[in-house]
This record gives structure tokens, C-alpha cells and sequence, in this order.
């Protein structure tokens, strides 16, 4: 009997230990994480090197975006990103995003943050500080307040959050859109297949509003299937110094269809219209259109290619009644899963004179752009 009470103490004693160890574990991951553990950290870098056939007097490569200095070795950008990102209803996130570098700092930083007075942009900037929350609305409203990259376009800016297939950027991104705003930016998914944007914002690239007016952006998106989207984007607003009235306005469509397993490929289309630029106080307008191919021909080993148009009909982008049109070809090869090696080779053309071959003027140039990139 006594060896019976005795294993009845024992087992009673396990099981305590049991549930006190079970119990101790659900609440320990019911514990919320530690506010620092939830923040990510995120880099990039990429460097180039960029080579003009045409060796222009100048040094330059023509309406080129980033890739504009001729023979020269360049860190575009070395990028620190720091988030909480937001996932479901109730929570609440940032984004900061330090960039620094001698190509992309110096063209998308804003109006009245990193940009002086006289319009001149260092080597550093800010493109993403903002806020988030999704509230508990429908399918979850998300709200991001601060500074944010575009909507508009296809082509993105190269950073940790992803880059395009090409090395270089198109005439369409660099003379047709915007880069980023400031202000206010909502989403709401109407269904996993479709998701509106509407933003208020200061307008195209200023931190600063440079009027009394804001400016209104929207974008419908479309995925009936995961290889499939199409987003149609809209920005309207008035963009000039201290003008209220006369406004700017880009419609984009752009879609993206993957063809096979191997085959990638993407339209865009620009259609741009702004109020009282020309001499006459009538309106200037532009349009082109992309089209964008990637082939997966080995493992670790794809080529992307593009072609475009772009109809600067009035010259109020690129200073001159022109028709820019180009082809980049880019051989690809992924070493690691975090470093890639590509090269551009791209041929440029107008139907003006405009390219500048040695001190003479001809209609087009040819670059090669060879471009490393590295993340974490």
C-alpha cells in the first residue's frame, strides 16, 4: 500500500511539473516579441560603370536618368532601410529609408528637403519616411502619412524593396513621371483580386509644396491571377510655382503577363497633359509607351529587353519638339542569391538632332552600362 501512495505522490508531482511546464510555454509565446525584435534591417548597394560610343565633349550620357556620366566608375546608391512593416487590421508600422550615393540621391531628392534653393541635390537623401496603420475597416484601410515613392509607372527606383530587369532607366520614367510625394496615401483591398490607392499629396518631388494646391494621385489594380496584373494610375495637380490653376496630369496603364515559366514580358503606356505651358498659354502634351521581355534562360542566367517611344510634342519635358525611342538588351547572371552582375547595352535615338559625338551633333548614341548590385 505504501509503495502505492507513494507512486500516486510521484505521479501527482509529474503532472504538476508537466502543466507547469506547458502552461509556462504558451504563455511565453503569447508574450508579445520586444518592440526592437519587430524592426527589420535592410540594405542595398549597387555600383556601375558606363561607357559612351559617341565620347561626347561634354562627358555626358543624354537623357540618360541615372546612368548620365560618361566613363566613369559610380556608386549609384547605397541604401539603409529600417520598417515595421503592417500586415493585418490594428497594426501599426514606419518606413525610413536613408540613401546615399553620386547617381540616384542626386536626381530624386525633393523640393525643400534635400534639394537648396537653387535646385541643386547632394549626395544624400530620404525617398521613404512614413507611418502606417490599417484600420479596422472592411478588409483593413491602411493609411501611410509622410514621404513615399510613386504609383505612377512601371520602372521602379533600385533599393532593397526590389529593381527592374534592366540596368538603365527609360525616357518614360525619367521625363513622363514623378518619383515621390509627400502626404497622405490610402489603400483598400476590395477583394484578393482587385485594390484601389487614393492619395492627397504635395505634388510631383516636393517635401515642400511650392503652391496653395495639392495635388491628387489613384491607382486601380487588377490580379485575376498571380501572373497576370494590370494597374491603372492617375496623378492631377497643379505643379508650378505658386500657380493654383493650371495643372499637370499623367494617366499610366501598365500590365504585366507571365507568358511561360520562362517568359516574362510588360506594357506601359504614359499619356501626360499640363495647362498653360507653352508660349501661347495652351497646353502641353506628351505620350510613349514600353515594352518590356525577360527570358530565364538558365538557372542563374536571364536577358532582359525593351523598347520604347516617347513624344515629347511640345518639348515641355526634354526641352525639345523631339521623338525619343530606344532599345536595351541586358544580359543578367545571379552569383549568389544576393548578387547579381548585369550589363545594358542601349542604343538611343531622335528624330532630331540631339546627341552630342565628339563636339558634332548626331540622332543617336550608344552606351554600355555594366551594373553590380548587392543586398541583405
Amino acid at each position: 500500500m505504501k509503495k502505492i501512495a507513494l507512486m500516486r505522490h510521484v505521479t501527482f508531482y509529474l503532472v504538476l511539473i508537466i502543466l507547469n511546464v506547458c502552461t509556462g510555454n504558451i504563455f511565453a509565446q503569447e508574450k508579445e516579441k520586444p518592440w526592437y525584435e519587430s524592426i527589420s534591417v535592410n540594405g542595398f548597394l549597387s555600383t556601375s560603370y558606363s561607357y559612351n560610343f559617341n565620347k561626347p565633349a561634354l562627358n555626358q550620357n543624354q537623357y540618360h536618368v541615372f546612368d548620365n556620366d560618361n566613363n566613369s566608375f559610380k556608386l549609384d546608391v547605397a541604401e539603409l532601410l529600417l520598417q515595421k512593416p503592417v500586415s493585418k487590421i490594428s497594426d501599426a508600422g514606419f518606413k525610413l529609408d536613408f540613401i546615399a550615393g553620386s547617381s540616384i540621391p542626386r536626381v530624386i531628392a525633393s523640393s525643400g528637403l534635400f534639394r537648396d534653393k537653387s535646385g541643386k541635390a547632394n549626395d544624400f537623401d530620404v525617398p521613404q519616411a512614413f507611418v502606417s496603420y490599417i484600420a479596422p475597416v472592411g478588409n483593413g484601410l491602411r493609411f501611410d502619412i509622410g514621404k513615399f515613392y510613386t504609383h505612377v509607372g512601371y520602372e521602379q527606383i533600385e533599393g532593397y524593396e526590389g529593381f527592374n530587369n534592366n540596368a538603365g532607366h527609360s525616357f518614360l520614367f525619367g521625363f513622363s513621371e514623378p518619383t515621390t510625394h509627400t502626404g497622405l496615401h490610402i489603400i483598400y483591398p476590395f477583394s484578393d483580386k482587385i485594390s484601389g490607392m487614393v492619395m492627397v499629396v504635395n505634388g510631383w518631388d516636393n517635401a515642400v509644396d511650392n503652391n496653395k494646391s495639392k495635388s491628387v494621385g489613384a491607382q486601380l489594380s487588377y490580379s485575376p491571377t498571380e501572373d497576370f496584373q494590370i494597374y491603372a494610375n492617375f496623378i492631377g495637380g497643379p505643379e508650378k510655382d505658386n500657380n493654383n490653376t493650371d495643372n499637370r496630369f499623367v494617366y499610366n496603364l501598365s500590365i504585366n503577363n507571365k507568358l511561360t515559366q520562362d517568359i516574362t514580358c510588360a506594357l506601359t503606356f504614359d499619356y501626360g497633359l499640363e495647362q498653360g505651358m507653352l508660349a501661347d498659354n495652351s497646353n502641353a502634351k506628351w505620350f510613349g509607351g514600353a515594352l518590356y521581355f525577360n527570358f530565364a534562360l538558365f538557372e542563374k542566367f536571364n536577358v532582359a529587353l525593351r523598347g520604347e517611344v516617347f513624344n515629347d510634342k511640345n518639348g515641355s519635358r526634354t526641352g525639345l519638339n523631339q521623338t525619343l525611342s530606344e532599345i536595351t538588351l541586358t544580359p543578367q547572371y545571379k552569383f549568389t542569391p544576393n548578387f547579381i552582375l548585369r550589363a545594358d547595352v542601349r542604343l538611343d535615338n531622335s528624330n532630331q538632332f540631339i546627341f552630342d559625338k565628339e563636339g558634332l551633333i548626331k540622332k543617336n548614341q550608344l552606351t554600355v552600362l555594366i551594373n553590380a548590385l548587392y543586398w541583405f
